[in-house]
């Protein structure tokens, strides 16, 4: 198994620590150690979705043995440590969902946005579309925010939907096009309601010199469905022409951690971390680099050729595990694009031919 939040499928391995859970600890200034709970956490929903897994961990909390078994699905309640935001563990659900053997309908409860792992609003707005391109679609395919919860306290809860599938089909995305509309959410609880107004003027303000047709929905949940902790945050994307979306996020500091935000700061940082996002550019962020390599792996055996922007430190942890697992190595053209075509960065075409994974749960009718 890959523990930096994703699954290394059908195989036994010892693990020691993840990746995100260093980056965890260099967030909060803490030893290794402390990051267990949420690891733990992570583990008992891997047991939830599977059938006959089967899990050692040494007395030291450090290494652990996990013997994955059958991907299950069905209906599946979990109360997220609140240490990591739902996103941490929706990461590992995408990539599991079109596998199981009966489709997935997941209840988790934690909390839905903070500054260190992508939110429910991001994940929603970019990684299903991206996966739709991949074939994983239907009726059932959904992922919506029921109560909204922020760190540190938690509180919200998460609705996610997968229809399972036997194959995944490759694809050929390589031209991403040019930006035509910027869509985002502007969330606020437990704060004044005018916090997400200002979130959206800030970000406007930014980025309106490049496009007209910009559209922020504000947010706001009262009572039961905002959570035990108060916050705001934003959420923008950029879509383009040939359907690619392209996105970025911030949320306030968590109570009692550090210095208050202000939320014109913050609307503003999040645009122009938005606009640095689309000078990375490619036809996948920066956030579900992995996921789309993932499902590239596991398609048909065929050529799939994805243009991505500078691969993200993640990504290149993630492409090695790949290769361990799958035995398959991506071939990589870095594009650089003349001064002229003001196409933003250097890109990278990722291409490979598919293991031709099939789901073993789903027959032929």
């Amino acid at each position: 198994m890959v523990w930096n939040g994703t699954l290394r499928l059908m195989t036994v391995s010892t693990v020691k620590a993840s990746s995100r859970a260093s980056a965890w600890d260099t967030v909060r200034g803490k030893p290794g150690r402390d990051g267990q709970d949420f690891e733990a956490s992570f583990i008992r929903l891997l047991d939830k979705v599977t059938n006959g897994s089967r899990i050692e961990i040494n007395q030291t909390g450090t290494v652990l043995f996990y013997q994955p078994g059958l991907l299950n699905g069905g209906s599946v309640e979990h109360d997220c440590n609140t240490q990591r935001s739902v996103g941490y563990y929706l990461e590992a659900l995408l990539m599991l969902a079109p596998f199981m053997k009966t489709p997935l309908k997941a209840t988790l409860r934690g909390v839905t946005n903070d500054p260190i792992d992508p939110t429910v609003d991001m994940l929603k707005t970019t990684a299903l579309p991206l996966m739709k391109k991949f074939g994983i679609d239907g009726e059932g395919f959904d992922l919506k925010v029921v109560k909204r919860g922020m760190a540190p306290g938690g509180g919200g809860e998460v609705f996610f939907s997968c229809p399972v599938r036997r194959t995944i089909k490759p694809v050929q995305l390589t031209d991403p096009g040019k930006i035509k509309r910027i869509r985002g959410v502007a969330y606020s609880v437990r704060v004044s309601p005018q916090m997400a107004n200002r979130l959206v003027d800030s970000a406007r303000g930014v980025l309106n010199q490049f496009i007209p047709d910009i559209y922020i929905h504000t947010d706001h949940m009262k009572g039961a469905h905002s959570g035990k902790s108060p916050g705001f945050g934003l959420t923008l994307v950029a879509e383009t022409l040939n359907g690619s979306f392209l996105s970025a996020e911030m949320s306030s500091t968590p109570q009692g951690q550090g210095d208050p935000s202000l939320p014109e700061d913050l609307g503003r940082n999040c645009a122009m971390l938005l606009l640095e996002e689309v000078y990375r550019g490619g036809c996948v962020d920066s956030s579900n680099q992995s996921l789309a390599l993932l499902l590239m792996t596991l398609g048909q055996q065929d050529v799939s050729k994805v243009l991505l922007g500078p691969l993200s430190p993640y990504t290149i942890e993630f492409l090695r595990h790949i290769r361990d697992f799958f035995q398959i190595m991506f071939k990589l053209d870095v594009q650089k694009p003349s001064e002229d075509e003001r196409k933003g960065g250097e890109k990278v075409l990722m291409t490979c031919v598919g293991v031709g994974y099939s789901n073993i749960n789903k027959t032929l009718k």
